[in-house]
């Protein structure tokens, strides 16, 4: 089945929305100012920033708390006894973390490509690690500067490991975006993948707030949140994506962030199969459906839609029709690697 051929639900948003996944991460290094700007320039409507924190409490946009893989922190002789190894979130690695540092240590590293076999490294060692409030600056300068208002999508990474070591960034986050003239106004919405910090953040969220909105962020249906697994409970994302999972998410959140296959997966010859009803069941529970994450190159397509054979070919078609056949089963945003592509994926329709 083409996405052509599946039938279209009405999305819940009045238009839907482009988001940068980590900015332009599939032109500059992710989570970096050159990656948000290009995003602005692509015609994204929101810039996402996955938030970390340093040792000195400032938040800062990383996807994990571990630095060595997109970091040249390796390289810096005087970080190298700073190597260790932690266990976040259940998972046991070694390198760099973030919390190890101050933010002036931390901004004498620059970022790497995280795909180097697929984007390449031309970019490496350019740009310095972000700070939200750097984030927020410029987010206003790029909307002041075309006309337009450009959303910011934070998300809050690994809340319950910070929170356990002393560096809860729920109340930081929010007094970031009260610190700011940009985001006491311009469109806000909240990630996370645990469940705690989204209803904490709803009862410290002013019913006014209403340019602040809450996702909740939805893992394999296997898996757990991991405040969930460590309070010893039993719930999984499978649960939280049935009806009744839905309409409690809809108790504290205002829309659900589902990993593209659980919304149209692929049938055994990899083609599209019919979506599934959590697109309907969401917009039931009056939650909107962000769908992740649309990225242009082969390696991360159907292999249906691959143009020619090399895994790094950045395949324009196939990205759009990637997205278009989630735009079909009524989603209410993408986030995508590649804003300008998701830009025509949503203009096109």
């Amino acid at each position: 089945m083409t996405a052509a051929h599946i039938a279209r639900e009405l999305p819940l948003a009045a238009r839907v929305q482009v988001i940068a996944h980590r900015g332009t991460s599939a032109r500059f290094p992710e989570h970096t100012l050159a990656a948000y700007a290009q995003a602005a320039r692509d015609g994204a409507d929101f810039i996402e920033p996955d938030l970390v924190m340093t040792r000195d409490g400032v938040l800062v946009a990383r996807h994990e708390n571990e630095i060595g893989t997109t970091t040249d922190v390796a390289a810096h002789a005087e970080f190298a006894a700073r190597r260790t190894r932690k266990t976040v979130d259940g998972q046991t690695s070694a390198g760099w973390f973030c919390e190890d540092f101050t933010l002036a240590e931390l901004q004498t590293l620059r970022a790497r490509e995280r795909l180097p076999g697929l984007r390449g490294t031309a970019h490496d060692g350019q740009f310095a690690i972000p700070t939200l409030a750097q984030i927020i600056a410029q987010a206003a300068r790029d909307a002041a500067a075309r006309g337009r208002v450009l959303g910011i999508m934070p998300e809050l990474k690994h809340g319950s490991y910070f929170r356990g070591i002393g560096l809860a960034m729920e109340d930081a986050l929010l007094d970031a975006l009260d610190e700011h003239a940009y985001t006491r106004r311009a469109p806000v919405a909240i990630q996370s993948f645990e469940i705690g910090n989204l209803r904490y953040l709803r009862t410290q969220l002013d019913p006014a707030d209403e340019h602040i909105r809450l996702l909740q962020l939805l893992d394999a249906p296997t898996a757990q949140p991991w405040d969930v697994v460590a309070a010893g409970g039993t719930l999984d994302y499978a649960q939280m994506m049935l009806p009744s999972g839905l309409r409690e998410i809809a108790t504290y959140a205002d829309a659900i962030g589902p990993e593209r296959r659980a919304v149209v997966p692929l049938d055994a010859d990899g083609a599209f199969a019919a979506p599934t009803s959590l697109v309907r069941d969401a917009h039931a529970a009056a939650l909107e459906v962000y769908v992740y994450a649309f990225r242009p190159e082969n390696h991360f397509l159907p292999r249906k839609l691959w143009s020619g054979s090399d895994p790094a070919t950045v395949n324009v078609a196939g990205a759009i029709a990637d997205m278009r056949a989630a735009l079909d089963a009524g989603s209410d945003a993408l986030f995508t690697d590649a804003p300008a592509l998701g830009r025509a994926a949503v203009d096109q329709r």
